[in-house]
């Protein structure tokens, strides 16, 4: 059996190789076995191989954060499961041809959910969906602002929000990107820089926006929290400038700015396994209504692990690199 794994930190496309393991074997009681079908190549990935993340690897190690396949036994015990079901790998060790773990390690889809599109679900899109439903109770109607609004997660907010009647603003870095945003259901689209507060004003006619969502941390965050309304509040989910996130004081202390973090790994643990498998079934559901598609730009073997990891990496690739580990 195959999987490609973390040979040394360093680049992404120099250190991880694709090796023969021993297949993991019938599954236990209350274990499944699953048939890898497709796996994602996120930045997060990409970061954590090359030591950049919050949790660091010791190598050699398995990788890979989002997968989805189909269940190809069970064990004793297990009854949320069968043979044949779609699936959605919680474990962080996806880039794999086959994983026997927990039953409780898979989230069952619908059978009429597209496998390629699943393998991208577990990360930006309940990134998306939890930062515009956990901290702000926005109604039809309603703005929110975010930066890096062609990143993954970007794509999927502009997507969700324009489906559920929230209006958004997008910031971007170059203008290239405007009529694609907008044609995804945008609202407004604004080219990032110091007078965007101005300018996002003038688009939106002054419109009251309660949530802000920062990718990009940095002064990029104090011009995010300028757009945002008096007692409003700004999310902060990446670190894309390399820098911490930089607000001038005045917005806390006079128009009550609040800044807070937003890490779907934390969430996620502080969860039942009943509560994962209901967030998931939702946005399955969005999946199969066409609320959320992601274009795959390449499909790669797990031989070809290099490849994928350097395609990956290029910016403005218009979509997601995946692996296809059983072909």
């Amino acid at each position: 059996m195959k999987s490609a794994q973390l040979s040394a930190i360093g680049p992404a496309e120099k250190s991880v190789r694709c090796i023969d393991v021993p297949d993991p074997g019938a599954p236990g009681a209350g274990e499944v076995l699953v048939d890898v079908v497709a796996c994602s190549i996120n930045p997060a990935d990409i970061l954590i191989i090359e030591g950049k993340y919050a949790t660091k690897p010791t190598p050699p190690c398995a990788l890979g954060i989002e997968g989805a396949g189909t269940v190809a036994a069970v064990g004793a015990g297990v009854t949320n499961l069968k043979v044949g079901d779609k699936v959605m790998s919680l474990g962080r060790t996806n880039w794999t041809q086959r994983i026997r773990d927990k039953a409780e390690t898979f989230v069952r889809l619908p059978k009429e959910v597209d496998l390629a599109q699943a393998a991208m679900m577990k990360v930006n899109v309940a990134t998306a969906h939890l930062m515009l439903t956990q901290y702000v109770q926005l109604k039809r109607g309603d703005w929110v602002i975010q930066n890096a609004a062609n990143s993954g997660v970007g794509v999927d907010l502009i997507r969700l929000a324009h489906a559920d009647g929230i209006r958004s603003v997008n910031v971007v870095r170059r203008t290239s990107l405007v009529d694609a945003l907008k044609k995804l259901g945008a609202d407004v689209v604004v080219v990032d820089g110091p007078d965007v507060a101005q300018r996002v004003a003038k688009e939106t006619g002054g419109a009251a926006i309660t949530l802000g969502i920062d990718a990009v941390a940095g002064a990029a965050t104090g011009r995010l929290a300028q757009c945002v309304a008096e007692g409003g509040t700004v999310v902060n989910y990446g670190l894309m400038s390399g820098e911490p996130c930089q607000i001038d004081g005045f917005q806390f202390l006079f128009r009550d700015i609040h800044l807070v973090g937003f890490w779907l790994a934390k969430v996620m643990r502080g969860m039942k396994f009943d509560e994962i498998q209901g967030l998931y079934g939702k946005l399955g559901a969005r999946l199969l209504d066409g609320t959320i598609h992601v274009e795959v730009v390449a499909s790669y073997p797990l031989e070809k692990i290099s490849d994928a990891m350097a395609h990956a990496k290029r910016e403005s690739r218009g979509g997601k690199v995946q692996l296809r580990p059983n072909g």
